[in-house]
């Protein structure tokens, strides 16, 4: 296995640099933008059927549902239109349906079909486009990634909410587990969140619908009151509880597949003593944490982006051994 500190090349490395130029350029309590843009055009929805039924969830995120919530806990925005384009018969632009007349944009860099294949939940303020650059990064260690994008943010339509947060996580599992199996890719299935995108990658792996080998946490939440109380709203005068929130805290428990968490040691957005609950909370036999030095929210591919993917890369190995 290869030592973490020569995962990375200078090309990573000058990478993690325009990764955090990005995001100090839209500083701010929720996540930032990553990387630039490549406007390419989008699949035919080869896979509709099945995808849009009705999907159980147990956990009722819906009294935060409410307009004084939602426009403090997300911060959609679209994918700026390029006139250019770049071609490459790896990258896969597509429409995922989860709701009649509501597509998620996603953005899938398959580059080997025994690639480990990681579908990628990202921060609030973010959009796939702003990871074009990550695909060649985890082209490297062996993984297909694949971001997807919320209601609302990047080409996708309607509205963000946290029902449909969670709700449409088990839709675009569905598609995209039918996607991959259409195209011969037979590598095992990983789940990633950051930050907000904990939330729906938890939710997948906390349930036994899912052929699911891995879990990698990110910059996760273990509680919301405390980020409702950051993001300024006032969680005792509305009457929310943790019960009524995303439940990222009860469903780690339920979670058997090994399981990654990553977070920057001066998080001051989500504190690592997020990260030590989740890990402890936790009832996976193989689970490791990774504390990235002198990082905060926001720079955490600038201070740690060698550190951060050596540790990815030393997951994804454990679940396929033969590639070692």
């Amino acid at each position: 296995m290869t030592r973490p500190g020569t995962v990375l090349s200078s090309f990573e490395d000058a990478l993690g640099r325009s990764l955090q130029h990005r995001l100090l350029r839209r500083p701010g309590l929720c996540d930032n933008g990553i990387v630039g843009c490549i406007r390419r055009k989008p699949e035919a929805n080869a896979i509709v059927a099945g995808h849009l039924r009705s999907v159980p969830v147990d956990f009722d995120s819906s009294p935060l549902d409410r307009p004084e919530v939602l426009r403090f806990l997300f911060h959609p925005r679209r994918e700026p239109v390029m006139t250019g384009s770049i071609s490459d018969n790896a990258v896969h632009d597509v429409l995922i349906p989860v709701e009649e007349s509501v597509q998620l944009g996603a953005r899938f860099h398959v580059h080997n079909p025994s690639f480990v294949n990681l579908l990628f939940f990202h921060g609030n303020g973010e959009i796939v486009a702003d990871y074009d650059d990550m695909g060649i990064v985890y082209q490297r260690i062996g993984v297909n990634f694949c971001p997807v994008d919320y209601r609302g943010y990047g080409r996708s339509s309607g509205e963000p909410s946290c029902t449909a947060l969670i709700r449409d996580a088990h839709v675009v599992m569905d598609y995209w587990t039918s996607w991959l199996r259409e195209r011969g890719c037979t590598g095992p299935l990983v789940v990633m969140g950051r930050s907000l995108g904990s939330a729906p990658a938890i939710e997948l792996a906390a349930t036994d619908r899912h052929p699911i080998s891995g879990l990698i946490i990110e910059s996760g939440f273990a509680y919301t009151l405390p980020l409702l109380r950051l993001l300024g709203l006032d969680v005792e005068r509305l009457g929310l509880s943790e019960t009524e929130a995303v439940g990222n805290h009860l469903k780690i428990g339920r979670i058997r597949q090994p399981t990654l968490i990553i977070h920057a040691e001066l998080d001051r957005i989500i504190p690592f003593s997020d990260a030590q609950r989740l890990y402890e909370l936790s009832t996976a036999k193989e689970k490791w944490i990774v504390k990235i030095p002198d990082a905060g929210h926001n720079d955490i591919f600038y201070q740690g982006l060698t550190q951060y993917m050596a540790a990815v890369k030393t997951f994804v190995e454990r679940l396929s051994p033969t590639r070692k």
